[in-house]
């Protein structure tokens, strides 16, 4: 995660991606670089140590000067490896994925467990019905009248919620009026 954000930090400059999109056109010294940008040599020498830090760029001594080029290979590889799907999903492994859900039911659910109201936008909807699911028993089946009064405990409008429920693939149901089941 930091090396992620090190590279991100040291791309995130204007400046530096134009260092970058003329080193990747050919190699340039910081004079030539400095004079391209109409910045000062102190300056550019700033950005090309900060990408030479993650590996970017390097410097070879030509007579009297340093000249720098681009190393594509490392720019690839490094983009590929730090933003691999791997590495993105463990940079929010800290997050609470439940969150959002968490502060819908909050809103929605009175204190003895049962809905103020079945929410009407669908976000909010999807939040509470996966609560709301989890009153039923994983590969059980249930009669309609079963389920009925489970659902009855959170909300007057059971057909509503069994309906959800069902539409969004929480519950499956088989027949008209048949059993209801939780995979």
């Amino acid at each position: 995660m930091n090396e992620m954000l090190d590279f991100v930090k040291a791309i995130s400059d204007a400046n530096r991606l134009k260092i970058i999109g003329l080193l990747a056109q050919q190699p340039y010294s910081v004079e030539e670089l400095a004079a391209l940008l109409n910045l000062k040599p102190s300056t550019v020498s700033h950005h090309l140590a900060r990408l030479a830090q993650i590996g970017l760029v390097s410097a070879r001594t030509e007579s009297y000067y340093n000249v720098y080029q681009l190393d594509e290979k490392a720019l690839q590889s490094k983009s590929r490896d730090l933003f691999s799907q791997e590495n993105l999903a463990a940079s929010v492994a800290d997050v609470d994925a439940d969150a959002y859900d968490n502060k819908v039911i909050k809103d929605y659910i009175r204190k003895d467990g049962s809905l103020k109201i079945i929410p009407a936008q669908r976000k909010k909807l999807e939040a509470v019905l996966r609560h709301v699911v989890k009153a039923f028993k994983v590969g059980k089946r249930y009669s309609e009248k079963q389920v009925n009064e489970i659902l009855s405990g959170y909300h007057e409008d059971t057909a509503t919620l069994r309906r959800e429920l069902v539409g969004y693939g929480l519950m499956k149901r088989e027949g008209g009026g048949g059993d209801y089941w939780r995979e």
